[in-house]
């Protein structure tokens, strides 16, 4: 069973055979799947699960705590099951691609005092943007 049904299955989260495809179709590392890439997977796993069926899952996820919605440069929203464990995110300027990182540095802690303008900060998202090696060898074979 994956992390995220077992989680799911610890929460009492009622798993029918679309949610549970759905939780399937996000297991693993380094996904990042946006509605459609989820809708589009499942359906190839239960032919008759509709994309409101797939968004409302998703929702749920969000709302429960065991999927974080990434945005990135208003590209479209992306899921990431990885939500037990503390990451950042690595993300492609070509083709989108976004990857799990984990910086060594403290981000809460590098934001220095008078930065902050009295704020009480609770927590930091940093976004790494690159050039993944499959768009650096494409642009670099001219396409």
């Amino acid at each position: 069973m994956s992390d995220l049904l077992e989680r799911l299955r610890g929460r009492g989260w009622r798993l029918t055979s679309q949610r549970r495809v759905v939780a399937e179709v996000l297991d693993g590392d380094h996904v990042h799947l946006t509605a459609d890439e989820v809708h589009a997977r499942a359906a190839r796993r239960l032919p008759e699960i509709s994309r409101t069926t797939v968004y409302n899952a998703l929702g749920e996820l969000v709302a429960l705590g065991e999927v974080i919605e990434v945005s990135t440069d208003g590209r479209a929203k992306r899921y990431d099951p990885n939500a037990r464990h503390p990451h950042q995110h690595l993300v492609c300027s070509g083709c989108g691609t976004v990857r799990d990182v984990h910086p060594t540095g403290d981000a809460l802690a590098d934001l220095p005092v008078e930065e902050r303008f009295g704020f009480t900060v609770a927590q930091a998202e940093v976004t790494y943007w690159g050039v993944c090696p499959e768009c650096a060898g494409a642009a670099g074979k001219g396409e």
